[in-house]
């Protein structure tokens, strides 16, 4: 059976907030849906919005993650500096302050890039991350038949948070707990900014 891959390259920032709104930023620099950001928002009640800045993105990613709404909007994250990203959309406005590399971090930095971003080592390491990171995971169902697989190079911590989702203050920086359930992962409990690699395959 003939098998097809997407690859999406770049960083996610996962952050909570003290109003229990969670939010996941997707920052992709290379994807077959060319570069573009995202935004998984859960809000304390449970209610997920997908904010994507096109039809295109927002069909492969509702067809990939569960949401309550879905959004089609502009959605721009800029990096002033090393230590500040910023997220603009018609919804949302999120400033986050980030810190050093995480122990995590460090760990990932040893293991060649080619290696830490391979299937086969998600794989071997969702296990692991099951056990340490609650509600993380390396690889799982990404809906329609197809399997995801995540593979982090670096991790950074973020150290403060300020955001407004439709003109509502979402507080201070809070742990993403309770785990987000866009999908069969979360990200870490931790706030923090990950280096990714999302590899998406169909066996259809």
């Amino acid at each position: 059976m003939a098998s097809r891959t997407w690859t999406f390259s770049g960083r996610i920032l996962g952050v909570g907030t003290t109003s229990g709104v969670r939010l996941v930023v997707g920052q992709w620099d290379d994807s077959p849906l060319g570069a573009f950001a995202d935004v998984m928002v859960e809000r304390a009640d449970g209610h997920r919005i997908l904010l994507a800045p096109s039809a295109e993105v927002r069909d492969f990613v509702a067809a990939t993650y569960a949401f309550d709404e879905l959004r089609v909007e502009p959605v721009q994250v800029s990096r002033a500096d090393a230590a500040v990203m910023e997220v603009r959309t018609p919804s949302l406005e999120l400033t986050a302050q980030l810190g050093s590399r995480t122990a995590i971090g460090w760990l990932l930095r040893a293991v060649p890039s080619r290696l830490a971003v391979s299937p086969a080592l998600a794989t071997v390491t969702d296990p692991v991350a099951r056990v340490l990171l609650r509600g993380v995971r390396t690889r799982g169902s990404a809906g329609q038949g197809r399997r995801e697989y995540y593979g982090a190079t670096d991790v950074r911590a973020v150290t403060a948070v300020t955001a407004r989702l439709d003109g509502a203050d979402l507080g201070t920086l809070a742990p993403v707990d309770p785990p987000a359930r866009f999908g069969f992962s979360s990200t870490p409990r931790r706030p923090g900014l990950t280096e990714v690699v999302t590899t998406v395959v169909s066996r259809r």
